[in-house]
Order: structure tokens, then sequence, then C-alpha cells
């Protein structure tokens, strides 16, 4: 069971940001769809010949693919998606729990009929619930953006494969966000880790497609898991995907347990 009052108090106060997050997205997504033609291709890898080397493959735009779902994988859920949502699911998290501590606000929940429990589940699904949103509309527009501008040049299937693993990894990013916000009562302490450690992870995996010599750093980011070019191809992601539900249910169960079992500053 869940707080509903609750529940629709935190769509309304982050409704903006959500809002503005997702309006960003839909403007870049069909802009990189149409960039898509085949005829000129080549023009456009002479363009990105002109950039540094490390920073196309930081990007993830060394492999642009010569399919329209390679070329979406590779643009936009390369690094935007990566990038953008978790502008939202940092502040979302901060505020689920943390934030209501911090400000006071905390002590009133708990002063109704709903216990610690019952008020963080309800937190953790409104979590779950707007993310999945945000990326089932991308999904959505995606394909009715290529269907319109590129008839039947989008596989379909890869697409929405990839917009599961997208999925997934923001489950257990958002997971890591949602524990802080339980775990401190502050919202400094609670961003520090939330916050800190996706943008950590974004960045060591960044770096670790540059060259051979920090390939390594590859197996100390959460992002790693998630591989939109072996995703489109077909390779082995089954276990990836099911490692970021472990960490998910991991990450909201240890959170939920630490907030009923903590001592709050009330």
């Amino acid at each position: 069971m869940i707080c509903k009052p609750l529940f629709k108090a935190t769509v309304k106060q982050n409704f903006t940001v959500f809002f503005i997050i997702l309006a960003v997205l839909m403007v870049y997504l069909p802009i990189i769809i149409i960039m898509y033609d085949p005829a000129t291709q080549d023009s456009l890898k002479d363009v990105l010949a002109l950039l540094p080397e490390g920073l196309i493959a930081a990007m993830g735009f060394n492999n642009l693919g010569t399919t329209l779902t390679d070329f979406i994988g590779s643009y936009f859920y390369g690094f935007l998606i990566l990038l953008l949502p978790m502008i939202y699911t940092i502040t979302v998290c901060n505020r689920c729990i943390a934030s209501h501590v911090d400000k006071g606000s905390m002590a009133y929940l708990l002063s109704t009929p709903n216990k610690r429990t019952k008020i963080a589940a309800t937190q953790a699904l409104f979590i779950i619930t707007s993310t999945t949103v945000m990326i089932a509309f991308i999904a959505t527009a995606g394909i009715l953006i290529s269907n319109i501008a590129f008839p039947g040049e989008l596989d379909i299937s890869a697409f929405l494969l990839l917009n599961l693993g997208t999925l997934l990894l923001y489950y257990a990013v958002t997971g890591i966000g949602f524990f802080a916000s339980c775990f401190f009562n502050d919202t400094k302490n609670s961003l520090v880790v939330g916050a800190g450690l996706p943008i950590a992870f974004l960045v060591i995996q960044m770096i670790s497609d540059v060259g051979e010599k920090v390939r390594f750093l590859k197996y100390f980011t959460l992002f790693t898991l998630f591989d939109p070019e072996k995703i489109i191809g077909g390779e082995s992601f089954i276990p990836q995907f099911i490692t970021l539900l472990i960490i998910t249910a991991i990450m909201y169960g240890l959170g939920i347990y630490v907030f009923d079992k903590r001592d709050l500053p009330l």
C-alpha cells in the first residue's frame, strides 16, 4: 500500500522538472532522427573527423553504424540519454526523503497514520513510475518520428530493447539516489552520494571509451552494463539487464530498511 496524498503531492512537486527534461529530450530526439541520411553519412563522418578522436569516443560517436537504429543508438543513447534524465532522477531522489528530513516536513508526514515504510515505499514508487513514464514516452516518440521520417527503417524490436536497457540502468541509478536520500539527514550529503556516484560513473565510462590504455576503467562504472551497440547487435545483454535489476532491488530495499530503522533529527 502507498500513501496516495503523498504520491499526488510528490507528482505536483516534481512535475515542472519532469516536463523540462522531457521537453529538452524531445527537442534533441527528432533532430537526431532527421539528421540520419545514408547518402550523407560520409560527409558527417568527415565532420566528426575534424574533432579530437578521444572526444568522439568519449561522446559515443565513434561508431555511427549503417542503419537508422545504429545512428540513434550512437547519437542519442550513446550520451544524451545518459546525461539529461540523470538531472531529473538526481533532483527527484534527493527530494523524496532527505529534503523532507532537512526541511522538517518529515515530522509532519510521520505524524500522520503512515508508517515510515509506507512513506518510503510511496516515494520509491513515484521515482520508478515517473522514470518509466519518461523513457516510455521517449521510446514511443522515437518510433513514431522514425516511421514518419524514414518508414520501415527502424528496427523496432532492437529499439525497444535499447529503451528497456536504458530504463533498467536508470532504475539502478535511482536506487543509489534513493538509498542516499534515505540514509542521510540533509540534502548536502544526500547529493554527494546520490549525485556524485552516478556522475562519477558517467565520467569514468567516458574516459574508458577514449582508448585501450584506460579501457580497464569500465569495470568501475555502472554504465558499462548498458552498451547500445551490443543491444542493437543482439549480443549478450541479458546478464547485464539482470545485474541492473538486482542492484535496483538491493538499493531500494536497503533504502526503505535504513529509513525505517534509523533515528531521525525531528
